[in-house]
């Protein structure tokens, strides 16, 4: 199989490139090699490669600079969506595009089902569910899966500044009251592996996240406490539970954003993150 993987550098791009099949052919671009904004660009990469499939993780993930870049959010988690889709559905490849648990206001009381409405709060949701309406609508046969609160052992994420900071502060402030499902990246990564591996193309809307929910303070206190397992020596940081009204953010967030996926489960088999296990190894890496 030939992949066109986008947004190499980023932390799923890493994990799935650590995982593919030796005998898949894989081209990885990232903005210096391919600017997915340029739809003549994006079409003679696909034209001339001929990929099987279009894996985009490529994304504009900043979520407070979102708020002022709204035309650099939207151009990349729209806009350049459908340049990717629509190369993909001109050459016959399938299509692959990570979506978030952002989409979503976080109002609800139980886990979110992919037929759920979204509604998101700030301008990072709001260009990844154009992104999506824009997939989809471009190209029936296009795979969109929804994820949350991804970690790994590359680039930046919440366990490696967590980590970070423990080095730097005997104490930190960590808001209690948002709660999401975490997400190795590595499991994801295999998931996208599996429903590549399926003979017919997957299309619409799946959600892969964490088997287990909790708040970022939940989580940080995971996170120290898998650091102290493996090294008695850790600089644990004494932990105080805030709300996101006390650590005020230039964007709102979803309290609430926890995915069902047993959709995903039942369809093809493909069981929760499990980040627990998951985050030893992963800790184990950073320290």
């Amino acid at each position: 199989m030939r992949i066109l993987l986008t947004g190499s550098k980023s932390q799923l791009a890493r994990c799935l490139r650590d995982r593919l099949p030796e005998d898949w052919e894989t081209i990885a671009t990232d903005s210096a090699s391919l600017d997915i904004t340029d739809a003549d660009a994006v079409f003679n990469m696909v034209k001339n490669f001929q990929p099987d499939a279009i894996v985009n993780t490529a994304a504009y993930t900043s979520v407070d600079k979102a708020e002022e870049n709204i035309t650099t959010a939207f151009a990349v988690n729209a806009s350049a969506v459908y340049n990717l889709v629509s190369a993909a559905h001109r050459t016959h490849a399938r299509f692959i595009h990570i979506s978030t648990d952002y989409v979503f206001d976080g109002q609800a009381n139980k886990p979110y089902l992919e037929s759920d409405f979204t509604n998101p709060l700030n301008i990072y949701g709001k260009s990844k569910a154009a992104g999506e309406l824009l997939a989809l609508s471009a190209n029936s046969e296009s795979l969109i899966l929804r994820t949350s609160w991804l970690f790994s052992e590359y680039g930046d994420n919440f366990v490696r500044t967590m980590l970070n900071l423990a080095n730097e502060r005997s104490s930190l402030p960590v808001v209690s009251n948002q709660t999401g499902c975490p997400t190795y990246a590595g499991d994801l990564a295999a998931a996208i592996i599996h429903l590549l591996q399926q003979s017919s193309p997957v299309r619409g809307i799946y959600h892969f996240a964490g088997g287990k929910s909790a708040s970022w303070y939940e989580f940080a206190r995971h996170i120290f406490q898998t650091a102290l397992q493996q090294d008695a020596s850790f600089p644990v940081p004494e932990l105080n539970a805030v709300s996101d009204e006390e650590y005020p953010d230039a964007a709102s967030r979803p309290l609430y954003s926890i995915l069902d996926c047993r959709k995903i489960e039942s369809d093809f088999g493909i069981k929760p993150s499990d980040w627990q296990k998951a985050l030893s190894q992963v800790v184990l890496k950073l320290l």
